[in-house]
């Protein structure tokens, strides 16, 4: 599928390269520790994304914008380490990239589905520019600072303590797991977004080792729903439609929307594959320590 972003090599998430100050004494080890830079990213990240994700106009970019800051700052004065991850350098090239991987996930299945009367879209009138330029902010907002808590800190840390592929088992379900509080969630849907979200988004990190590519992927996902109009989560939003859902749930999602489809659950593991591949054939894939 491509080889993989040259902003993805470098010393990796176990690099040990001084690269900022960091705490001295008792406190200093521990926060640099696996789980205290985990716990310690995830607050700042976490603190901007909860003060930002809602905001109106571009308050949710600009919080995108801070939350990377964020990461930068504690990847490079709590970790020790550089960020190859976030470099500017490609960062569009991979973002595109990303982009073009996550509207086909998301418009092959909604396409199928359509075809075989599952959904029907009629036009929902609220402007046409309006929301997009919601969608849009919202969206970035919610990507980034995603990928950044899900793959970025979660996902490398793991990888630190028990190797990549432990790594993507548990950041995929605990994705699973975070969204069973949603509206019509079930243990089927958290399965579905643990397989087509957790394991795709994690594979998608694993060959490319860019935030930029698999945050791309995540927006143009979430966007391509909103502005249909699909349940996100179950969530409905106001899109550029309204779709009316009709046959088995298992197919078409049901109120949760188009993730807990047997379709994109398939789609995701047939595009997650490939990238599994190319990750293990380039060096992506690394081993549990004193392996």
């Amino acid at each position: 599928m491509g080889t993989r972003s040259t902003a993805g090599h470098g010393t990796g998430s176990g690099a040990d390269e001084a690269v900022g100050a960091s705490p001295a004494g008792p406190f200093g080890r521990a926060i640099r520790s696996p789980i205290g830079l985990l716990l310690t990213g995830a607050l700042g990240v976490g603190l901007v994304s909860g003060l930002t994700a809602t905001g109106p106009g571009p308050v949710p970019l600009l919080g995108a914008a801070a939350a990377v800051a964020v990461y930068a700052w504690v990847m490079r004065h709590v970790a020790r380490r550089p960020v190859p991850e976030i470099s500017r350098r490609g960062a569009g090239r991979e973002a595109l990239l990303g982009g073009g991987i996550g509207l086909g996930f998301i418009l092959v299945p909604v396409l199928l589905l359509t075809l075989f009367g599952g959904y029907s879209f009629s036009w929902a009138g609220r402007g046409f520019l309006p929301v997009l330029w919601t969608t849009v902010m919202v969206q970035i907002g919610g990507a980034v600072t995603e990928e950044l808590l899900f793959r970025g800190l979660a996902l490398q840390t793991l990888e630190r303590l028990w190797g990549s592929r432990a790594a993507l088992v548990l950041t995929s379900l605990f994705f699973g797991v975070a969204h069973l509080g949603a509206e019509h969630a079930s243990v089927w849907s958290a399965l579905a977004i643990a397989v087509e979200a957790g394991v795709l988004l994690g594979a998608a990190f694993l060959w490319r080792r860019n935030i930029w590519f698999v945050a791309g992927l995540h927006f143009t996902w979430n966007a391509a729903e909103q502005l249909l109009g699909i349940p996100v989560s179950g969530h409905t939003p106001e899109g550029w439609f309204t779709v009316d859902i009709h046959g088995p749930a298992l197919l078409t999602g049901g109120g949760f929307g188009l993730e807990a489809s047997i379709v994109p659950v398939l789609l995701g593991a047939a595009i997650a594959v490939p990238m599994l591949r190319g990750a293990h054939r380039e060096g992506g894939i690394r081993p549990r320590p004193g392996r």
